[in-house]
């Protein structure tokens, strides 16, 4: 459980998620849990996302999202209406706003009036409310019945109990703490990639890049305070101290773990990536078991199961998605020997695309391991250093693609790792006596600003719709620096960074009919000309996942038939299918990628593209197109396309909307 440190130079949460998955995601997660006594899991919440939980105490002191829902909208600039709105309207479409008619009205309404925006703001809470709220509270209950016509006063009792509920949510995970239900851990204090904290070259060696900031000096100190203001935070919290920790975003390297055992840490859990660059052979038979190096354990998820839950079940029924598990269960367990299997992921975002929050999916899920006889589920604390097998070194990486790119090596990247340098150079040269408080204050805020999120938006890698208050928020940590140290804040901090801000330009709508031919190669240059695209490589928020080997697609149409076309690494595909999932009525045509070859009226070429043309005779929907992909091979599922969301396309042919003079 992670969320970014929102909070300004004057402590104000600029964006709401912390509230929003407090009431969605950070209660019902483990509530869930604890409606099956023989079932255990460990949770990890992070240091940013307790600190901010805390601040609900005073909800309108400290976030800028309820002050202004607080509010009658009529007294709000219009900046603040078209901000309230804008946040109001960033819901998962399909399974959060489509569901209530009156809320898909006003989402897509152009102007609203006051009485309009009042209605908005309480179907957006409505919508982001869990299952345990929507089950549990009667004022929930009725307001959710009552679909439309809220009042202001509706408004205010919605955000009393919300703001409420949100103070038991810390106390909750202690009780199930106590009663050794869940094993509770954290991560360094401000989300930081340590190994490039202690070593910028941990970039080069891992990611074999070239570019890393000029100005590059190691910040051990800083490594070993974040740290340790983790574990006192957590001591405070939860009146323990945390056994183990998952590092910012599975970063490890020799170093950082010699800090985390010298601060008492007993084990960390990483990716697969990493023990599979350590043991630098086909080791993947040896990926179930717990391991040690130099006295700390270390625990590797299955990264393809873990993306399942993230990625791919929610496009499943819920019988089928835990019948899937089970028979991954059921794999692994063949073997005749005890393994341990650890599945670790975001335990947040995944759940808004599934449906009820995936209330029914984990019920479903832990039902169905109750009644496993031969898999036990444990706490990751339980685990002794007597069950580990020793590694002789360690690789350095992280849980995407085993290395650091995702923070470095984009010049947007390095370029704010260069400001980070150059502030804390300007830090060491003041030579005049600060006292503690100020002290305290440049440090709070030049450890913030080592945070990894502010990274993950810069550079072509992920893209958000909020990409500029991350970018300003990271900037104005360093520049609260230099006004505490009385220095001149040099004018590069009030420059943005970033410079893609949405979604919208990984995917272009396609402008007008097209005609390819489908042999599998570019045949022309203009047979694809006018055709919608999606840039898997950009398509990625605040999730990731093992992207695969294809990272284009191409769609189009014209009055017979639908084209698609897929670009990557079509070379490396060894036997398989191409699997097409009409998700409205869930067909499924699966396409061999052994050549060419035509099946139920589809044609699909595979050469140094794949190319496929779809007669709309056959289309279960004569009006609308929504279509994911999966790549299958070896009975595998290798990769799910597209990355978020579906691929829809409208088939009446009509472009007209994209034009413009």
């Amino acid at each position: 459980m992670h969320q970014p440190d929102y909070r300004d130079s004057q402590g104000v949460m600029q964006m709401p998620w912390v509230f929003l998955h407090a009431i969605k995601d950070y209660y019902d997660m483990p509530w869930n849990l604890s409606q099956f006594p023989t079932l255990k899991a460990t949770f990890n919440l992070t240091a940013p996302l307790i600190e901010q939980l805390k601040l609900y105490c005073e909800p309108l002191k400290y976030d800028y999202f309820l002050q202004l829902y607080a509010q009658d909208p009529a007294s709000l600039t219009p900046h603040e209406r078209q901000w309230l709105i804008k946040i109001c309207r960033s819901s998962n479409y399909e399974m959060m706003v489509k569901p209530s008619a009156r809320y898909s009205l006003l989402y897509a309404k152009e102007a609203l009036t006051t009485e309009e925006i009042i209605e908005l703001e309480v179907l957006f809470l409505l919508a982001w409310c869990g299952g345990f709220l929507r089950t549990q509270k009667p004022l929930i209950m009725r307001l959710i019945a009552k679909q439309s016509g809220y009042s202001a006063e509706d408004k205010r009792e919605l955000l009393t109990l919300l703001t409420d509920f949100v103070a038991t949510i810390l106390p909750f995970y202690a009780s199930l703490l106590k009663l050794e239900r869940i094993s509770l851990t954290t991560t360094p204090y401000n989300h930081p990639i340590l190994p490039l904290l202690l070593n910028m070259h941990n970039a080069v060696n891992a990611n074999t890049q070239t570019a890393i900031p000029s100005n590059t000096f190691a910040l051990e100190a800083d490594a070993k305070e974040q740290v340790k203001r983790a574990i006192l935070l957590y001591e405070e919290t939860f009146g323990v101290k945390p056994k183990g920790m998952w590092p910012a975003e599975g970063a490890v390297d020799e170093a950082s773990v010699a800090i985390y055992r010298e601060m008492g840490i007993e084990w960390i859990a990483t990716d697969e990536a990493i023990l599979f660059g350590s043991l630098g052979e086909d080791t993947r038979h040896k990926l179930y078991h717990p391991y040690q190096f130099e006295g700390l354990k270390l625990y590797f998820r299955d990264h393809r199961i873990s993306d399942l839950f993230g990625f791919d079940y929610r496009f499943k029924p819920t019988g089928e998605a835990v019948d899937s598990f089970i028979q991954e269960l059921t794999t692994l367990s063949g073997s005749g020997k005890d393994q341990t299997l650890f599945v670790i992921l975001d335990g947040e975002n995944a759940w808004e695309y599934y449906e009820q929050n995936a209330t029914p999916f984990f019920r479903t899920l832990y039902r169905a391991l109750e009644q496993l006889p031969w898999c036990q589920t444990l706490r990751l604390d339980e685990i002794t250093i007597a069950q580990t097998l020793p590694l002789t070194q360690l690789s350095a990486g992280s849980w995407i693609g085993g290395d650091f790119s995702t923070w470095s090596g984009h010049p947007e990247k390095n370029r704010a790792w260069e400001l980070i340098f150059e502030t804390q150079r300007t830090f060491q040269r003041i030579d005049r006596p600060l006292t503690p408080h100020l002290l305290e204050e440049v440090r709070h805020h030049l450890l913030a600003a080592e945070c990894s999120d502010w990274f993950w938006w810069y550079g072509d890698d992920h893209s958000s719709d909020f990409a500029q208050e991350f970018d300003q928020l990271f900037r104005e940590h360093l520049i609260r620096v230099y006004q505490l140290l009385e220095c001149r804040v040099p004018a590069v901090l009030y420059q943005p960074i970033i410079q893609t801000t949405t979604v919208a330009s990984a995917v272009v709508e396609p402008v007008g009919e097209i005609h390819p031919k489908i042999d599998g190669k570019q045949s022309s240059y203009f047979e694809w000309m006018g055709c919608g695209t999606i840039d898997e490589s950009r398509l990625f928020s605040t999730m990731d996942r093992v992207r695969g080997p294809l990272h284009t697609i191409r769609f189009g149409q014209n009055a017979t038939e639908v084209y698609l076309a897929f670009e990557g690494e079509i070379a490396t595909l060894c036997e398989g299918v191409l699997r097409l999932i009409f998700v409205d009525s869930g067909e499924v045509i699966e396409l061999p990628l052994e050549g060419c070859a035509i099946d139920s009226e589809v044609t699909i070429a595979v050469g140094e593209m794949i190319e496929v043309a779809l007669p709309k005779t056959i289309l279960p929907n004569p009006d609308h197109l929504r279509l994911r992909f999966e790549l299958i091979e070896s009975g595998r599922l290798r990769q799910a396309l597209p990355g978020v969301g579906l691929l829809e396309l409208a088939l009446d042919g009509c472009y007209s909307r994209f034009w413009f003079v």
